[in-house]
């Protein structure tokens, strides 16, 4: 009999890296997926999950958009219901969200030994409920699987030496292997390089209505076109600072290779985003970063990223003047085997 092993997963970012590892889970293990619905767009989430190729989740909580804390805790309550019917081995858990900590906090409090796949990324900057997440999550962790050395290394700082592994990041794995659909650029009547790629959906820069009309103005301020899929939470949000906008196009959210053709084909990225400033680095492409931190600290070092928050100055500098491209490129997150790595490490350990 297999080994039983749950994942719980909620939002876009969780069923990414979900997807790197599910076709190993399913060989070596009775794999069980928990899907929260944090990602209330139902519809896309349903994209995701066909795109990926990752099959139906066995549960589906149905928590919906709610505060952080009454999101959380659907998400504790859901899970431990379940993971006490499913009675896994271990639980794993997926980047920084509110699903990553409410099934963590599931776990441990039912004392079921917990991996954290994508731990030690610290940003330092605790008004970031991202930061909180990630935070707890680590030192409730019965196994920490790190997709940089730095990250390893920050989680020493913080007295973490027990059963922490770089293994590289499960994005580059998945990056790799989605083929690009061009074809949206026809979609959208976009000629290559012609336009910029942005994405906003950080809850420091929606929820703060100033801020976000700010972010609008200065897309509006650009010598070329902006392309947003926009957030619904976004969307809410706009809704509400009713600004005219001529050279920002909103469009749905798209399909993960239709995101990866658009982020190749634009000459610079804005985004508050964490992931997308990684896709920008694997690509190559100029990314500007809409806040004030980084969790994924190497990709400014190496000089492919610059955290310029809502300086319109410098953004303007950088997009007119073009940003110089580096010539250093490391592969700081693995060389896209993180899922193989990953799998190992937890046989090893059970």
């Amino acid at each position: 009999m297999k080994t039983k092993i749950v994942s719980i997963v909620g939002a876009r970012p969780n069923l990414i890296k979900l997807a790197a590892l599910h076709p190993r889970l399913r060989k070596d293990f009775n794999h069980i997926i928990i899907h929260t619905g944090q990602h209330y767009d139902l519809e896309l989430s349903k994209h995701f999950f066909d795109e990926l190729d990752i099959p139906e989740p066995n549960y589906n909580l149905h928590v919906g958009s709610a505060t952080h804390g009454i999101q959380t805790a659907r998400i504790l309550s859901g899970c431990e219901r379940i993971l006490l019917t499913e009675k896994p081995f271990t639980v794993l858990v997926y980047g920084d969200t509110n699903s990553t900590l409410g099934g963590a906090l599931a776990a441990a409090k039912l004392r079921i030994p917990t991996v954290h796949i994508e731990s030690g990324m610290r940003s330092y900057d605790r008004s970031m409920p991202e930061e909180i997440n990630r935070v707890i999550t680590d030192h409730i962790s019965s196994l920490l699987l790190c997709p940089s050395a730095s990250a390893a290394k920050f989680l020493k700082k913080e007295g973490i030496t027990k059963n922490v592994f770089f293994t590289g990041d499960v994005m580059y794995d998945i990056f790799l292997k989605i083929k690009p659909n061009h074809l949206v650029l026809k979609r959208f009547n976009l000629k290559p390089k012609s336009y910029y790629f942005a994405t906003v959906h950080r809850q420091e820069n929606t929820d703060n209505l100033q801020r976000l009309r700010q972010i609008f103005n200065i897309f509006e301020a650009l010598d070329r076109p902006v392309i947003l899929p926009i957030h619904p939470r976004t969307r809410k949000a706009l809704s509400r600072i009713k600004i005219s906008l001529k050279n920002t196009k909103l469009v749905e959210p798209v399909k993960f290779s239709d995101n990866i053709a658009l982020e190749q084909n634009s000459s610079v990225i804005l985004t508050d985003s964490g992931g997308i400033q990684k896709e920008a680095y694997w690509l190559r492409i100029p990314c500007l970063t809409l806040r004030n931190t980084s969790e994924w600290l190497e990709t400014v070092k190496s000089g492919w990223n610059h955290i310029t928050d809502l300086d319109s100055e410098l953004i303007l500098k950088y997009t007119t003047q073009r940003v110089k491209q580096s010539k250093t490129h490391p592969q700081y997150y693995g060389k896209g085997d993180s899922a193989k790595k990953i799998i190992d490490v937890i046989k090893k350990w059970l």
